[in-house]
């Protein structure tokens, strides 16, 4: 059942994802960040079609990445492109919509579906894109932390779209995109708030804390506490993490003790590295 729930999810946010890029992004010559946004230069560039250019660049990306990620989650991230590639090429075909000629509302709507789609294909357990397991592997094996690699992404491709089509306003509408879908599934997934301080009450923290410091690249700090009646000694464990990593940490404590209490908090300002705080 909690498979058919991802899938089911998956095949949505494809769905969004796919409608964006197609009725609001490519007819304006709009990019967004990622892997999608890497497809529509690479559409105007070589004539391929975007659903076979997002084929391309996603699939050795993933496919680099299976060692570094569980293999139930490539697997759903390999459907999650399959879906949306598929979608970005029949959606045209079935569906008439009608010609936006303001390049704002393209690049606010675009964001928002494509943002829409993104966050919940991520809350399906999967990823819309490449970019983001390349990311995690950066942060995992460097200082730089996963938002900061998928930000330099974004980047270079605001910095192509200017060069490509010579275009200054093009990359700074591009770049309105990418803030809009950030947010969106940023607001989605828990709030605008990008990390998130997360409290885990369990008997099973050590290997909860194993597992977190493994797939997702953060450590954390153990604590011991009592309840009021200062009867039992439970430990607490402390982490920080993005808030787009919030439904992989639920999945991982949950997976490893069903009557874990995890509470969820924002990290209003941080001074330092979570990559780096002590256990």
């Amino acid at each position: 059942m909690t498979e058919l729930k991802n899938i089911t999810l998956i095949a949505l946010g494809s769905y969004l994802l796919a409608f964006g890029v197609t009725f609001f992004l490519i007819p304006v010559n709009i990019a967004t960040g990622g892997t999608p946004g890497m497809s529509i230069i690479l559409h105007y560039l070589t004539d391929i079609p975007t659903a076979l250019a997002m084929v391309l660049i996603n699939i050795p990306l993933v496919l680099a990445g299976l060692k570094f990620i569980d293999f139930q989650f490539a697997i759903r991230t390999v459907l999650a492109i399959i879906f949306t590639a598929s979608l970005v090429e029949v959606l045209p075909r079935v569906i008439t919509f009608p010609p936006i000629e303001s390049i704002l509302l393209s690049t606010i709507y675009g964001g928002l579906c494509i943002g829409a789609g993104i966050a919940i294909v991520m809350k399906g357990e999967a990823s819309a894109g490449g970019t983001t397991i390349v990311a995690q592997i950066v942060a995992r094996y460097s200082s730089f932390r996963s938002a900061q690699v998928i930000m330099f992404f974004d980047m270079i491709i605001i910095i192509a779209v200017a060069i490509i089509f010579k275009d200054m306003e093009l990359a700074l509408w591009s770049l309105i995109g990418i803030y809009v879908t950030s947010k969106v599934i940023d607001k989605i997934l828990t709030g605008a708030v990008t990390e998130k301080v997360v409290h885990v009450v369990s008997n099973s923290t050590d290997s909860i804390g194993q597992a977190i410091s493994q797939e997702l690249g953060r450590d954390g700090t153990i604590l011991t506490g009592k309840n009021l009646m200062k009867q039992n000694e439970r430990k607490i464990l402390l982490v920080v993490v993005g808030a787009r990593q919030i439904p992989k940490l639920q999945t991982i404590v949950l997976s490893r003790d069903e009557d874990a209490i995890v509470l969820v908090m924002d990290a209003s300002e941080m001074i330092g590295s979570t990559a780096h705080t002590t256990t």
